[in-house]
């Protein structure tokens, strides 16, 4: 079941539904606009998951090696379209645009139905020791970075 529960990776994009319940929402009755940032980083951590790159062996590694690694996001850039309200059954879709050295550019979409709501290029850097680091082959593999611009 955790697959379900993670999303899935269609065309090589990874999609993950998401319901809006009444704590995502403002006075409104919109979602309020930053629970789409965590809509969006549930998105790129299944999607990692998925990939065989779990964040909670990035930890783990981390505390028992000393020198472990992780991502973190480095910038993002957002485009409110639409709302979501409550109840809405949203898709987050994302997938990677580009691989270079120590980054990942990411491209993500909330949608619902055929609606694109929200539009994002996050561009996350992959850290180890405190300090970014050339991503090694292993990850680029599992990301298929060689298949990216």
């Amino acid at each position: 079941m955790t697959a379900h529960l993670d999303g899935e990776i269609r065309d090589g994009r990874h999609h993950m539904q998401v319901r809006v319940y009444y704590e995502d929402t403002d006075f409104s009755g919109i979602v309020y606009h930053a629970n789409y940032l965590r809509y969006m980083e549930r998105g790129r951590t299944n999607h990692l998951r998925l990939m065989g790159a779990e964040q909670q062996a990035l930890f783990e590694q981390t505390e028992t090696e000393g020198a472990g690694f992780a991502f973190v996001v480095r910038s993002m850039h957002l485009d409110f379209l639409k709302p979501a309200r409550m109840d809405d059954v949203l898709d987050v879709v994302t997938w990677p645009i580009a691989v270079k050295g120590a980054s990942i550019m990411l491209a993500q979409e909330v949608r619902r139905g055929n609606d694109v709501l929200v539009k994002a290029e996050v561009r996350v850097a992959f850290i180890s020791g405190g300090r970014a680091q050339p991503i090694p082959k292993s990850i680029r593999t599992l990301m298929k970075a060689d298949l990216i611009s």
